[in-house]
């Protein structure tokens, strides 16, 4: 392992980083996605499984659509935030492990042949995923707000037309002014 992180670096990831819900007008361009992206998928999963699927809307048509797909105040946020990402899971993963685990590609494959073992593994990875995102978003100086409040179906309908991929949750990436930082956060247990 390698040697302990510096303070500033710990309060950036964590300690001072807080849910952003105001956005100052400064895109979030493709080579900040690309970096983001490079940087999240290193992280960790069980068996390298890597089931997570990305959408990112950025484009007003594609906020107007997945606004649509939100609940109350979400619908606001979405159009106003320079990006929306949505980590969804593939329920085929088991695919892509001849080349993210070789060594033991074939077992685990025949392994997640399972149906329900597969959800499980792809639902708690993509979760793990999402982390990733956050701290991977905020290591980058990218601040983020994750994001409940929306019709599952309507989202999975809407972008992942295809059966083996489900939505799991929405999260706004973007970047911040500090003049949006908030100056409490909140208790945590």
């Amino acid at each position: 392992m390698h040697g302990r992180l510096e303070g500033r670096a710990l309060d950036q990831l964590f300690r001072t980083a807080r849910t952003h819900v105001a956005w100052i007008d400064r895109p979030v361009v493709e080579t900040d996605i690309r970096e983001l992206y490079d940087l999240l998928k290193m992280g960790p999963t069980s068996a390298n499984c890597c089931p997570a699927r990305f959408v990112w809307v950025r484009s007003s048509a594609g906020r107007e659509l997945l606004a649509g797909c939100a609940s109350g105040g979400n619908r606001r946020k979405i159009l106003a935030a320079p990006v929306t990402v949505i980590i969804g899971y593939d329920l085929d993963f088991s695919t892509m492990l001849p080349k993210l685990f070789p060594a033991k590609a074939t077992v685990m494959r025949a392994l997640f042949e399972d149906a329900e073992l597969a959800r499980v593994t792809a639902f708690r990875n993509s979760s793990l995923q999402g982390a990733y995102l956050i701290l991977a978003a905020r290591a980058l100086g990218l601040d983020c707000a994750p994001m409940s409040g929306f019709d599952n179906s309507a989202v999975d309908r809407t972008f992942f037309n295809d059966e083996s991929k489900v939505e799991l949750h929405l999260q706004h990436w973007l970047r911040l002014g500090p003049e949006s930082v908030p100056t409490e956060l909140s208790t945590r247990v």
